[in-house]
């Protein structure tokens, strides 16, 4: 497994849909994750520190998890099936560990809300980089990713 840390979030130019760029966090993996409107905009919120007054769908989650005395002890993107990520989520209780199965855009969106490591499975790494077709170049992914202005944020 390799730990990964939020990069950003940006949209795709060609389908104008949101992308959640991840990074290794001691490594230059990349994996880039197609994911809602919906759950864009609450990373959105998140990332850029908007307090609302009433919670929204994934600060209740979090907020429920801290409320019965639990935590979240991570996340794992652990699969990619016909184009589409999986992951689970850790949820640590009296010594417990129970796996929920989550979109990763959910995950991600409650372990920034909990302060929770993120990590993804090498396999699915290694399917993503063969979804180019064994084509991608690290460098042009460094490049692009340093070309990144905030306007290009949602």
């Amino acid at each position: 497994m390799i730990e990964m840390q939020l990069q950003g979030l940006t949209l795709d130019p060609i389908t104008n849909m949101p992308v959640i760029v991840l990074k290794g966090k001691n490594c230059d993996d990349i994996l880039s994750i197609w994911i809602g409107n919906f759950e864009a905009n609450a990373l959105s919120m998140k990332i850029e520190n908007v307090f609302i007054p009433r919670p929204m769908t994934h600060d209740l989650i979090a907020n429920l998890i801290k409320n019965l005395e639990a935590h979240v002890s991570r996340i794992i993107i652990n699969d990619l099936k016909d184009n589409t990520y999986y992951a689970v989520i850790h949820i640590e209780k009296d010594g417990n560990i129970y796996e929920i199965d989550s979109r990763p855009s959910d995950a991600i969106n409650i372990a920034l809300r909990v302060d929770a490591p993120i990590f993804v499975e090498e396999k699915v790494l290694q399917k993503y980089k063969n979804g180019f077709n064994g084509k991608i170049n690290e460098n042009d992914i460094k490049e692009w990713l340093e070309s990144l202005k905030p306007e290009d944020f949602i």
